[in-house]
């Protein structure tokens, strides 16, 4: 049981790791909104953002941008401009 995540490209191996615990979900737990849904463009832009920012030390506009490239390489994200 090996996925990658569409919505931020993360590895998922466990069943922890998936939306909610469900292997059958695309998207992991830090793509998941409490509900269970996926975030949207926005909200994963927000939080990668920050986490760009916590683990790379960049300045925040351009830890935005390497985060929008990055997750617009994404399938989730595929068909936005």
């Amino acid at each position: 049981m090996s996925k990658q995540c569409i919505a931020c490209g993360m590895p998922m191996e466990r069943t922890e790791q998936f939306a909610q615990g469900d292997p059958s979900k695309d998207y992991c737990i830090y793509c998941a909104k409490p509900d269970g849904s996926m975030q949207n463009f926005e909200e994963k832009l927000d939080s990668m953002t920050g986490f760009v920012i916590k683990t790379q030390g960049l300045d925040a506009s351009v830890a935005r941008e390497l985060a929008r490239e990055q997750l617009l390489k994404l399938p989730a994200w595929s068909n936005r401009t």
